[in-house]
């Protein structure tokens, strides 16, 4: 049986207290039946594996290798992540390299079939490699099944870091942000940008994005995500603002409730009115 990450709380505060155990909750997570299966498959079939085509033929595999990217929804798009998988990395216009999401990007380089004659399934470490991935993603999606708000965060922590410590320049990074789902949600409630931002030309969205960082965090430097204070504060409007929205939802969808029965209850609907402006 699959173990269940225990969500102590909602909102910021919350996630204090999972932060406390979410290394004890991890283990627990990794030692469960479900995800001992899928790693000791993959470790004895990985190597085997030389081809693109071979891989999207086994679902058990493509399970772990799409999983370790949290690409998980393309399991049953085999033609699109074979395609993916086939193209080289150092070719502009390789689909990879065509596709906003840079995780594609991340999952065909991690196996280099179209990078050379001999792909990286090859590599000693590899089937390690993959499956440290796929335990923190599995985690992460383990804990978004209890609260979509503390997956966000958790991969909104480990993939700026990352972002922060790459060589690529400032405007790449952001970009970056721009085209993966999770952390321009992250960024935008984070930052207090309406979701529409995302309907803009992405030049538009770099500098909106850059200009509300400097105002908010202080800088659009992304080097100063690798500041643990900054982080910190990122995650914390997030979950904040992300908190207030919800409860603004259902406050609104209570009033709502209220005037459709204010006849029963004798509330007056002016009152009720004067609670939704």
């Amino acid at each position: 049986m699959s173990y269940t990450p225990v969500i102590p709380a909602s909102g910021y505060a919350g996630w204090k207290l999972l932060n406390r155990t979410m290394e004890k909750q991890k283990a627990a997570f990794v030692a469960s039946a479900d995800v001992k299966r899928d790693e000791d498959y993959f470790r004895s079939k990985i190597g085997t594996i030389t081809t693109a085509e071979d891989l999207v033929a086994d679902r058990r595999l493509l399970k772990v290798a799409l999983g370790a990217f949290g690409l998980d929804s393309d399991i049953n798009n085999k033609f699109f992540v074979r395609k993916v998988l086939e193209g080289s990395t150092t070719d502009t216009k390789a689909l990879a390299n065509k596709l906003a999401d840079k995780t594609y990007l991340k999952l065909a380089t991690a196996f280099g079939f179209g990078d050379s004659d001999t792909p990286r399934t090859q590599l000693s470490g590899f089937a390690d490699e993959i499956l440290q991935k796929y335990e923190t993603r599995q985690f992460e999606a383990a804990v978004g099944d209890s609260d979509e708000t503390y997956r966000f965060a958790m991969s909104a922590q480990r993939e700026l870091a990352d972002l922060a410590a790459a060589s690529s320049s400032n405007n790449t990074k952001w970009y970056s942000v721009i085209g993966s789902k999770s952390l321009s949600t992250v960024m935008q409630t984070a930052l207090g940008l309406p979701s529409s931002v995302g309907s803009l030309d992405v030049d538009q969205q770099l500098v909106i994005y850059t200009q509300k960082a400097k105002s908010v965090l202080g800088s659009s430097d992304f080097a100063t995500f690798s500041d643990s204070a900054v982080m910190d504060k990122t995650i914390r409007l997030y979950l904040v603002r992300s908190q207030m929205a919800a409860n603004t939802t259902a406050t609104s969808g209570n009033v709502a409730l209220q005037l459709l029965q204010g006849g029963s209850t004798g509330i007056s609907t002016a009152s009720l009115l004067s609670k939704l402006v």
